[in-house]
């Protein structure tokens, strides 16, 4: 028996694979990693599982009957062909070809939004999208379902490179323990989330460093439904809030500063514009649309809306005032319908402060959503594979695609544009799990039927696998040679091949190699190169632009041989928007003023009711009563997967009860449900409905039940549940953030929890479909 310790990277951190005999056997932490990730425990059992597809295969419905729409296309029972290689690329490019020429490239989705791989050469979503531009592009998608109404906001109020500053480049925590007295966030400082970045993470260092800020005085306070939304060792005063009222706290916080002679109107007057609108809506003074007449936002009045008492609101905005304070809203605030307005409102309570700009004070957006946030910043970026020039315009928001496939030809609003939804003959989907990310996924599954032709490239035969016409095999991380890093990463590392693909997996990049040459462009896609050689390009053109900034970098081969590099020009700002305070004219912002918009006449001119000109109070689905569906879910992202990936893992599998997703609930709400510890319950949804097992816990707040996403979606017995498996997605409803942003709403949803009657329907998520042998490596 051999065995061998191979190092290696993903989303959730570095670490070594154990390899006996050809096997992944075990998993072992980086040692110089402080807290490395739990889910390194997934890797071997996901690895060789037998859910990983291991030839071509193609849905007999689509391999008899041809190209086109099959309501049947995911349907529990569909059955594949396993073929040879040759015999499905000749399919595929024959298929590409039809639909190009028939309806032109934009007929072609190539969204696919994709989180397969920490590599930074074998990126699936890279890779994808090079071919389709070598083949004359795709529709592509826009934003993220991360912080999609982000993305679109901030841009207006701030500018691009604010934007980009905020989402890229935030203090790090070590500039927190130095300056900041207070950290105030809606949304928590999930640890769990600190494990995941695109690149993965050389070191887990958010979690000790928060802890280590908490143990050198600085306070926190967390506005959130969930007490444990904060980690172990912090010291932290939690505000329990109703979910999706996170602004209506933040108004009554202004409303306090302003009435009680508290907001730096020096500031607010040099450096924003909009402040007296803002402070009119505020006070009552005008509505929502500027008209005479309104609301007054007090405490008292948040308080009837949020549960938060008034007089903790009054002595939280006090205490702001006097101390050097940062608002952070995390990412997960957003991902409900108005998700704007939080976003909004919070930068605009970070500028009554007036400490924006100011070393460890103002606004921030991301602590505790995910780890490369506040971990400084890396200027050169990351050696990247080319992915060339999509010469077609047509593009949705990423969680626009249901209504996409559904609706070709139908019109929608997106940031002050009347756009309409291109008719989608081909979707083309590598890397990624939209079953996972997106909301009610019986529409999406109905969405799915709808194109002619599907085509995934996956590891594992996923609910978007299960969806395809045409599944090609791909490789995972430990079965080829890359290199990774993640933005502001402290090192850069050698990813090399542990072990030989498993059954017929190839690299992706062979298999749009092979591709492109069926079409008549392979030395266009390729330029005479193997992936290796992309590689040592790649690396290169990075080292390159290190030495025209005076740093220096080892040539490939030293590189490769160390297996590591400190990643060179590393900085770790002080604060957001710090050049812009100290010289406002010479600095000004990329916004229509120059200065943060609190008010903006660009958004207020596209006349969106959902999204007017400065931050106002617009109560969402979750806040009205339904006496059939009487509590309100919080869907956040899984402890013990990244996402959906080796979902089937160790790690994974613990945490389970029964074999299906924990739901928790409190027990004041258990008692009333009928329900205990350990049960199989229904949780029911406005879109569907879905099977969990049930935690009782008082670290949430009475009304609000938990049920974090990752689970596969799992349609096999519809007469129990939309999904057996505990996907919460099954739930919600596809609706987007607004007009403005139409970013992601499946955070919040209401929902009736109750026992489940009857025999327990077993799990087949990871089961192979009909017509597919699996292989054992």
């Amino acid at each position: 028996m051999s065995t061998a310790s191979y190092p290696t990277s993903a989303h959730w951190g570095s670490y070594s694979v154990v390899v006996e005999d050809g096997r992944v056997v075990g998993a072992r932490p980086d040692p110089d990693d402080p807290a490395p990730s739990p889910l390194i425990g997934n890797t071997p059992g996901a690895q060789h599982h037998a859910s990983r597809v291991a030839r071509p295969a193609v849905r007999r419905r689509w391999l008899e009957n041809g190209p086109g729409p099959d309501p049947m296309r995911g349907a529990p029972g569909d059955e594949y062909v396993e073929v040879e290689w040759p015999r499905a690329l000749d399919l595929l490019a024959g298929e590409l070809d039809r639909v190009r020429r028939g309806y032109g490239n934009a007929a072609i989705y190539g969204g696919s939004y994709g989180w397969g791989s920490a590599g930074r050469i074998h990126h699936a979503q890279s890779q994808l999208h090079r071919f389709l531009n070598t083949i004359g592009g795709y529709t592509a998608s826009r934003t993220t379902y991360s912080h999609g109404a982000l993305e679109v906001l901030m841009p207006h109020l701030i500018g691009m490179p604010g934007t980009n500053r905020l989402l890229h480049r935030a203090p790090a925590w070590t500039q927190i323990r130095e300056h900041t007295e207070l950290l105030v966030t809606f949304g928590g400082l999930r640890v769990s989330n600190t494990w995941i970045a695109a690149g993965g993470r050389s070191a887990q260092t958010a979690g000790p460093q928060m802890r280590a800020a908490s143990e050198a005085g600085v306070e926190f306070v967390s506005l959130s439904p969930l007490r444990d939304d904060v980690p172990d060792g912090v010291k932290a005063a939690w505000l329990s809030l109703a979910p999706g009222t996170d602004t209506a706290v933040m108004l009554a916080l202004m409303h306090v500063l302003f009435t009680e002679g508290l907001a730096d109107t020096d500031f607010l007057d040099r450096y924003t514009v909009g402040a007296d609108r803002l402070r009119a809506y505020v006070l009552g003074e005008r509505d929502e649309q500027g008209r005479p007449g309104g609301v007054e936002r007090t405490p008292e009045w948040a308080e009837s809306i949020s549960g938060v008492a008034a007089g903790e609101l009054r002595a939280l905005a006090r205490r702001m005032a006097r101390c050097r304070t940062l608002v952070n809203v995390g990412w997960s605030v957003q991902r409900a319908r108005y998700g704007e307005q939080p976003l909004w409102a919070g930068l605009a309570l970070a500028c009554c402060l007036g400490q924006v700009g100011l070393p460890g004070g103002g606004f921030a957006s991301g602590y505790g959503s995910m780890g490369n946030y506040g971990g400084g910043a890396t200027p050169l970026g990351l050696p990247r594979m080319p992915q060339g020039n999509n010469p077609v315009d047509s593009y949705i928001p990423v969680a626009k695609v249901s209504d996409m496939l559904l609706h070709p030809g139908g019109s929608y609003r997106y940031d002050g544009e009347d756009r309409r939804y291109p008719d989608i003959r081909l979707v083309y989907w590598a890397g990624g799990n939209p079953f996972h990310h997106h909301q009610d996924l019986a529409r999406l599954s109905e969405a799915f039927g709808r194109p002619e032709t599907v085509v995934v490239h996956e590891t594992h035969w996923t609910a978007t696998a299960r969806h395809a016409d045409i599944v090609l095999p791909a490789t995972t991380v430990l079965e080829r040679d890359d290199v990774t890093g993640s933005q502001g990463d402290l090192v850069l590392r050698a990813m090399r091949k542990a072990v030989e693909p498993h059954g017929q997996a190839r690299d992706e990049y062979d298999t749009y190699a092979d591709l492109a040459e069926r079409l008549g462009v392979r030395e266009e896609f390729t330029e005479g190169r193997t992936s290796g050689e992309w590689m040592r390009l790649a690396y290169g053109r990075w080292r390159a632009m290190a030495a025209r900034r005076g740093l220096e970098v080892p040539d490939f081969d030293e590189f490769w041989e160390r297996g590591r590099l400190e990643m060179p020009g590393r900085v770790e700002d002080e604060a957001l928007l710090g050049e812009f305070r100290a010289d406002p004219e010479g600095k000004a912002l990329r916004t229509p003023s120059g200065r943060i918009e609190l008010f903006s006449e660009t958004i207020a001119s596209f006349g969106y009711e959902d999204c007017p000109g400065h931050p106002v109070w617009l109560p969402g689905p979750v806040l009205e009563e339904e006496p059939e569906l009487p509590l309100v879910l919080v869907a956040n992202q899984p402890r013990g997967s990244m996402h959906s990936q080796q979902e089937m893992g160790a790690h994974s599998r613990a945490q389970k009860v029964r074999g299906r997703s924990p739901l928790r609930m409190h027990p004041r709400d258990a008692e009333a449900c009928g329900v205990a510890e350990g049960d199989v319950v229904r949780v029911t949804g406005p879109s569907g409905s879905c099977l969990a097992g049930l935690v009782v816990s008082d670290a949430l707040r009475p009304g609000v039940v938990q049920l974090s996403t990752g689970a596969w979606f799992d349609p096999s017995e519809q007469e129990a549940a939309t999904c057996v498996h505990g996907n919460p997605n099954a739930l919600a409803v596809d609706e987007g953030t607004s007009s403005l942003g139409q970013g992601c709403t499946g955070q919040l949803v209401r929902v009736r929890v109750e026992p489940f009657e009857g025999p327990v329907p077993p799990v087949r998520a990871y089961e192979p479909p009909r017509g597919v042998a699996p292989v054992e490596a």
